[in-house]
């Protein structure tokens, strides 16, 4: 039988990835090629938005950190990463390097924000 390994080694990196991303490359600015993707989504003031979403995912760090509610932050995380490659590939595909990569790369990160919530419930 294969075992899951300690929650704390699967929460880690998840909120790492929530906090490189909302406060490295969005709030602090490092990811001109995400802005210019969140530009591409019509009728919205982007740089508001690109602030918003940085500001979201380093909440989304601090929660899954937290181990509180997990189902819910999985299900939040879900939600707004979905949302983003939603809205990248309709309105900003062209920006978009490898759509295909993305994706994948979501699902398996997504994997890991489901296990953790469910082991973090064991």
């Amino acid at each position: 039988m294969i075992r899951t390994p300690h929650i704390t080694t699967i929460r880690l990196p998840v909120a790492a990835v929530w906090l490189y991303q909302g406060l490295w490359c969005k709030l602090l600015g490092h990811a001109a090629h995400q802005t210019a993707i969140v530009a591409g989504v019509p009728l919205l003031n982007a740089r508001f938005i690109f602030l918003t979403i940085g500001i979201a995912e380093c909440a989304l760090s601090l929660w899954v950190l937290a181990g509180w509610k997990p189902f819910a932050a999985a299900a939040a995380q879900t939600i707004l990463l979905a949302g983003m490659n939603i809205a990248g590939i309709v309105w900003s595909s062209r920006l978009l390097v490898d759509p295909a990569g993305m994706l994948l790369q979501n699902t398996a990160f997504l994997t890991l924000s489901w296990v953790a919530a469910r082991d973090s419930n064991a």
